[in-house]
């Protein structure tokens, strides 16, 4: 060693020596986290020496793990020249000192001969350790939350792969994987020695290496870098590169060897190979080594050129592929840090992550997907979520659902996706001027719904990606795997909308599910809508009344309409359209429906009445704007109607309307009029519940490969379809169309001019006109944001799930019954007994409607009130409140009677 080493050793052996001089804290919990992370820009001079001091002892132990004391019968088993400590890697000897610092390890007498690291390793130590004391850590999330985690540190990391006395001989002769990326071949020899030794140092030693380190990793499992290469041995490193991946000095720049590119395959079969390994092997370092990768991730994401892009994606990937680990640890402690670091990715990054799922990963997306879910319900069902800690503040189950977004766009990616071109135009509305309402708002800022205006929200990673659930015809998994219902049913919807409406300034948003609405089922979605339209309509009130503190005249605080049941359309139609002209603000006000010459406050009842009967007549045939399929039960536009376009566009408001005031309706519209509502065109693959006769027709067509196609079907661009009056009526999809014949060439061609003229160009100017009055209503709402085309139809038509047993469990009793009164007892027996029809005629008696609520009929509040003793009465029911009046039958044969007669004959508001 040369002088200049000798003098900076004598210098630091001294000044770690004054150090030792200073009063010692009992207390190892004394040693606070600022003395290592403290901003030395303070001035404090005592905080300056505390840091000088533990600067000095992490670097003594950091010495003495990786070089030891240098005498041969040195017994501290924490100093490499014991021969009882492991080989550590610099970053993980920096990790283990930091641990050894605080609990005032035994130090040797001996220095080691180096020099003193800088001061940016030390800096890069603090950083790289979580700066806690104790069994947990703290991590600090991308948003700035923090996080304590159980601790599974470095030292952790050390016992997992520390052999026991009947082992240390053995271990002495472990072969060291020395930062080599792992290949398929090297998982192979490993598994393969390991089944017949019987021990497992070898591999756990060469998973804990290579899952460590990113910079590792990154380069495991890496293609072959040039044809022909026998794959013997692994991938052909080049010294440089291998030299790269293993040096000890953290500040190289691990990117500047790039890699050939991960080979997922060769992962998968080698995990696949791994899991003929026992578990119990592995699973319990793999899991401690996988923590520590998700560590050093978010410390080198956070870094700027630290880790490229493509190394952290290639991270993730193999993370994800690890096979499952009956170790509950990877549940509670690596899955969760993983997820965290996930989230530290930026978003070309989790885009490109998304991407490589959904290319080469399809076969993990549903292994990944229901780890996930089972990380997020064991989470919930376990912790009990009080007012002051929602589930929303719940790191874990915030940052996983963060992670599931990727995989959510990943399996519409590994899906059948659509053109992203065809769109419906945009409806515009002429925003509404209410001067005194605007004025009002500056005084009182809660006197509208202003300050919960804003921009729909658009996902910054659905915009990277340029995808659209509309474009997802067909996803790799269906929709519904991806709803987690503990979740559903644990949120505080109006906390998550409050956080869904509020923003922060610096920090960010709050964290809201209703900005993930693929995790959470349509219901609970559903109640999300109904108290954002609920705040809407008391807002609507509260601008009334204030129009009247004013002085000025105070407009109608509902949305009211009197209607004559004969002439119902007539009536409705007309106040509506005036509403729509002279004020639109009104329509978004709560519904108050009044039957001219009935006696009855609407709460509910008679709304539910009045769009059924509404229901009713338009969409019946004989009223010309709707036609019947013959093969169908569905109903469509009538391209050949005489109802003016202001006809269509008020059956879009009250079709809006049902779904802002929360109530169902007895439609029946093709899916694909929900995905136009939405804004997406029709297309070919819309046809087969539209016509599936015809859709079928088509799809053999294309199907069809031989080359008679014009002679077999001997079909031109010219085609026939029949008005509602049965005329035949011919149109041309493209000019001179009935010269033209389909051939093997333009069938693709032909089949989309032909969806599109059915689907889109015959009824554009009635649908135009629908959507216009749709979008009137529910312009403000999240409505297309929350929900699917799917979830929409189910929103408006209610679910086609008629388990009454769910019904039963939900009712509630009243006025003496209990669930376990003979009475009770008999009408559940009649009830299950009863056919479809008279079920749906129960459901029509006891709440105003036949259709069954968003998320089933345990969704269903249906009360049942003892009405007096046994009497001749029938049943009677309050559908606003979902009310049932029964009385206390003397036998169930009487009470059968009874109930039927209640339920086949009666009609109107509250007469029999």
């Amino acid at each position: 060693m040369n002088s200049k080493s000798e003098t900076d050793e004598a210098s630091r052996g001294s000044e770690a020596s004054s150090s030792n001089n200073q009063p010692t804290p009992s207390n190892p919990k004394d040693h606070s986290v600022p003395v290592l992370c403290a901003d030395t820009s303070t001035g404090k001079s005592k905080d300056v020496m505390k840091r000088a001091a533990a600067k000095q002892l992490i670097e003594r132990y950091f010495y003495q793990l990786l070089d030891g004391c240098g005498n041969p019968n040195c017994d501290n088993r924490f100093c490499a020249s014991s021969g009882e400590a492991r080989n550590l890697t610099p970053n993980e000897a920096a990790a283990e000192a930091i641990k050894l610092f605080y609990t005032e390890a035994r130090l040797c007498d001996t220095l080691p001969n180096k020099v003193p690291r800088t001061e940016a390793v030390i800096n890069s130590v603090c950083a790289t350790t979580p700066c806690a004391t104790g069994t947990t850590r703290n991590i600090v999330t991308k948003d700035g939350d923090r996080i304590d985690y159980p601790s599974c540190s470095t030292s952790r990391f050390m016992d997992k792969f520390k052999p026991d006395s009947s082992q240390q001989e053995d271990c002495k002769n472990v072969r060291h994987n020395n930062g080599a990326p792992l290949t398929e071949e090297r998982i192979y020899e490993l598994c393969d020695e390991c089944l017949e030794t019987k021990k497992p140092q070898v591999l756990t030693r060469a998973l804990g290496e290579a899952f460590t380190q990113p910079a590792i990793l990154a380069r495991c499992f890496q293609r072959k870098l040039r044809e022909g290469d026998n794959g013997n041995g692994g991938e052909k490193i080049d010294k440089k590169s291998n030299a790269m991946c293993s040096s000890s000095d953290p500040d190289k720049d691990v990117d500047s060897v790039a890699g050939p590119g991960l080979d997922v395959a060769s992962c998968r079969r080698a995990f696949q190979y791994l899991a003929n390994v026992p578990s119990d092997y592995y699973s319990s370092a793999l899991v401690t080594a996988l923590t520590n990768l998700a560590e050093n991730l978010m410390v080198e994401l956070q870094m700027p050129h630290s880790i490229s892009m493509d190394d952290a994606v290639n991270c993730f990937v193999i993370a994800f592929e690890v096979p499952d680990l009956s170790c509950s640890e990877y549940l509670e402690t690596a899955l969760p840090l993983l997820c965290i670091a996930t989230e530290h990715l930026t978003v070309k990054a989790q885009a490109k992550l998304a991407r490589v799922w959904a290319q080469h990963c399809k076969d993990s997306l549903r292994h990944i997907l229901e780890t996930l879910q089972q990380l997020i319900t064991l989470r919930v069902i376990s912790t009990n979520y009080v007012r002051h800690f929602q589930v929303q503040d719940d790191t874990t189950v915030t940052m996983a659902t963060k992670t599931m977004k990727i995989v959510y766009y990943a399996n519409m990616l590994a899906g059948v996706m659509e053109s992203n071109t065809m769109r419906e135009e945009p409806v515009v509305i002429a925003s509404q001027l209410d001067p005194l309402g605007d004025a009002l708002d500056h005084l009182y800022p809660l006197s509208s719904m202003k300050n919960l205006k804003h921009t729909p929200y658009e996902d910054p990673l659905a915009i990277e990606l340029d995808i659209n659930v509309l474009d997802a015809r067909k996803p790799f998994l269906p929709f519904e795997e991806f709803y987690n219902e503990p979740l559903s049913d644990t949120i505080e919807m109006d906390i998550d909308l409050a956080n869904c409406k509020t923003e922060i300034d610096e920090i960010g948003n709050k964290f809201s599910f209703l900005k993930y609405p693929f995790i959470l089922t349509a219901a609970t979605k559903s109640l999300g809508l109904y108290y954002e339209n609920r705040i809407r309509m008391y807002s609507e009130r509260r601008v009334s009344l204030l129009h009247a503190v004013v002085g000025a005249a105070p407009p109608m605080p509902f949305l009211r309409l009197k209607v004559r049941r004969s002439h119902i359309i007539d009536d409705a139609l007309v106040e509506l359209e005036m509403i729509a002209m002279e004020r639109a603000l009104d329509l978004k006000k709560q519904l108050v429906v009044e039957f001219e010459g009935e006696q009855g406050i609407d709460e509910g009842g008679v709304s539910k009445e009045f769009f059924q009967l509404v229901v009713e007549q338009i969409f019946n045939p004989d009223y010309g704007m709707f036609t019947q399929r013959q093969d169908e039960v569905t109903v469509w536009f009538n391209p050949t109607s005489f109802e003016t376009e202001a006809q269509f566009t008020l059956i879009g408001i009250v079709l809006g309307l049902a779904i802002y005031n929360n109530i169902i309706l007895a439609v029946n519209f093709p899916m694909v009029v929900y995905r136009k509502l939405m804004g997406k065109k029709g297309s070919f693959e819309d046809l087969a519940d539209w016509n599936s006769t015809l859709y079928n027709g088509l799809k053999d067509m294309l199907e069809y490969t031989e080359n008679d196609l014009e002679e077999t079907y001997y079909q031109t661009f010219r085609i026939c379809y029949t008005d509602v009056f049965g005329n035949n009526l011919f149109h041309d999809l493209k000019e001179n169309g009935d010269d033209v014949f389909v051939t093997q060439e333009n069938k693709r061609e032909f089949v989309d001019l032909y969806a599109d003229f059915l689907l889109n160009k015959s009824v554009e100017t009635q649908f135009k006109a629908f959507r216009r009055g749709f979008v009137m209503v529910t312009d403000e709402s999240q409505l297309g944001t929350l929900f699917r085309p799917e979830e929409v139809e189910t929103l408006v038509c209610g679910s086609k799930n008629f388990d009454f047993n769910e019904l039963e469990k939900s009712t509630e009793y009243d006025g003496g019954y209990t669930s376990e009164s003979q009475t009770i007892k008999d009408f559940w027996s009649i009830v299950h007994s009863l056919s479809l029809e008279d079920k749906r005629k129960l459901l029509q008696f006891t709440t105003g409607s036949d259709r069954v609520p968003v998320g089933g009929l345990s969704h269903l509040k249906l009360v049942i009130a003892r009405n007096g003793p046994d009497c001749a009465r029938l049943p009677t029911a309050h559908t606003c409140f979902n009310v049932l009046l029964l009385p206390e039958y003397e036998n169930k044969e009487k009470l059968e009677d009874r109930l039927m007669k209640a339920i086949s004959y009666s009609k109107g508001f509250g007469i029999i």
